[in-house]
């Protein structure tokens, strides 16, 4: 299937390693030009050579979206590389697993900072252009937790739900300018962070050192879903680089998850 994205632009938020790098990826397969970006300067340049190597296009803009300043530079740095952004993906963002009583309040402001507000800086300052092109796709990537909260990281479960609200919003807000606002939540996906969590898991379950035993055993036992497994990034990146072209113009204000039914509801 043509995706009708060759030519297209697209910022990608932590993007130098994980999901993010994934999505860059599969954007730059697809004939997108994308900007890597992460905090990291060597992990954004691996990424970046990476696709050049393959006859992508690929630029890099370091910087801590958590700072005014910071997101500022990333969005000035975009679109001079690019001449526009036509697709922004906010996929930056962090994780602190902590349990309710130490979850200070500061840690939440930090939470929602890093997570949240990092989205609307980006947003505010490339949507007035993609108005001017008449054409545009935000996407969020939120997180299953963001409508199934565990018990333990309340601020982090609650900063995603706060994302899938607001894309909801902005897509009302950008209504009639060509320019789609929605939300893709991952469940339990494989990432060298989930890998590593687990394996640490396993050690104090007394499971087997064996990957394919471990992802058995915490689907089985913690991470329970129909399909079986974990998911995997493309599997992410495959459904984001469908919603951000042309082909996914009547998805707007959405929440779709990619998590193989982990979250219990019919929506």
């Amino acid at each position: 299937m043509d995706l009708q994205l060759q030519g297209k632009r697209a910022l990608v938020t932590g993007s130098s390693g994980g999901i993010g790098e994934g999505i860059a990826k599969t954007l730059a397969k697809e004939g997108v030009a994308v900007v890597i970006h992460g905090r990291n300067e060597p992990s954004a340049n691996r990424v970046a050579q990476e696709i050049t190597a393959t006859e992508g296009k690929a630029f890099v803009a370091i910087g801590d979206l958590s700072k005014d300043e910071d997101a500022l530079s990333v969005a000035e740095t975009a679109l001079s590389a690019l001449g526009g952004v036509d697709i922004l993906v906010n996929n930056a963002g962090g994780y602190d697993q902590v349990d309710w009583m130490e979850s200070t309040p500061s840690k939440w402001a930090d939470m929602f900072n890093n997570d949240v507000i990092s989205m609307v800086r980006l947003v505010q300052h490339l949507a007035p252009q993609m108005k001017e092109l008449g054409w545009g796709r935000v996407i969020q990537i939120s997180s299953s937790a963001g409508v199934q909260p565990y018990a333990f990281g309340p601020d982090y479960s609650a900063a995603k739900a706060a994302i899938i609200n607001l894309s909801v919003s902005l897509a009302k807000d950008l209504a009639g300018t060509g320019i789609t606002s929605n939300t893709i939540s991952p469940g339990p996906i494989m990432t060298v962070g989930f890998e590593q969590l687990w394996r640490g898991y396993a050690k104090t379950k007394g499971w087997s050192d064996d990957w394919d035993e471990i992802e058995r055993n915490v689907v089985k036992e913690v991470l329970p879903n129909p399909t079986g497994r974990v998911g995997r990034i493309e599997e992410v990146a495959s459904l984001v680089a469908l919603v951000a072209s042309p082909l996914g113009g009547y998805i707007n204000g959405a929440n779709l998850r990619v998590d193989g039914g982990y979250v219990v509801g019919v929506n």
